[in-house]
């Protein structure tokens, strides 16, 4: 079957990486270590792939921006403990083996920072699987369409030949502005009904759904 799709991007956490509890836990510690008011479980799973000063004015809006830096120390003091029990999601290193092997090119756009990605590839010995990555602090966040652009330059592949693979409403509504088709991972962060809004082709409830997917249709 001729591919559709050169480029797949996926998001890494909450998509590749069974972390979305891991961060969510990690900031709700954070705010209650300095006294701030602790997010639901929903609110602080909704800043998951957003950058830094987005995700802190979402769950902290009454917070000076000058307190933020706190706030991330508490929460990488929490993270980085945590971090060592969070995991692939069960089947995702054979899949970017097979979509390597039939020839797509494999990219990540993440809201994680350089220096986390880096230290997440190199755990999980993904480092190799990807054609190129993009992260929060190297420029646009999500949900701005530039992190994608950014990408597909950079890998030379026009946006309708690209598809976005992520577990958050910002990658959905990323994909959408830039023009890339999008499926949503419903295994991570945000409830399928958020994915929903932005018109994927498809919502899969885990990494072999996904995988049976893209065999199909990628």
């Amino acid at each position: 079957m001729k591919r559709r799709f050169d480029l797949l991007i996926f998001d890494w956490d909450g998509t590749l990486m069974d972390s979305a509890t891991c961060i969510a836990k990690s900031l709700q510690s954070a705010c209650e270590d300095l006294g701030y008011p602790v997010p639901s479980d929903r609110d602080a799973r909704y800043i998951i792939g957003l950058g830094l000063h987005d995700a802190m004015a979402h769950v902290l809006p009454h917070v000076s921006a000058s307190e933020y830096p706190r706030i991330v120390e508490r929460y990488r003091h929490h993270f980085l403990k945590g971090d060592a029990q969070t995991t692939l999601f069960a089947g995702v290193l054979d899949m970017l083996q097979e979509l390597r092997a039939k020839g797509h090119l494999l990219a990540v756009a993440t809201g994680k920072s350089r220096r986390g990605l880096d230290r997440a590839l190199e755990v999980t010995g993904l480092a190799t699987h990807f054609h190129a990555t993009r992260c929060a602090d190297e420029g646009h966040t999500k949900p701005d369409p530039r992190m994608l652009h950014w990408l597909l330059d950079q890998l030379g592949v026009a946006q309708t030949r690209a598809l976005m693979v992520g577990d958050t409403s910002h990658d959905m509504a990323m994909a959408q502005a830039a023009g890339v088709e999008r499926v949503g991972v419903a295994h991570g962060a945000h409830e399928i009904e958020d994915l929903l809004r932005y018109e994927p082709l498809a919502c899969v409830r885990d990494c072999a759904e996904l995988r049976a997917w893209l065999a199909e249709n990628g």
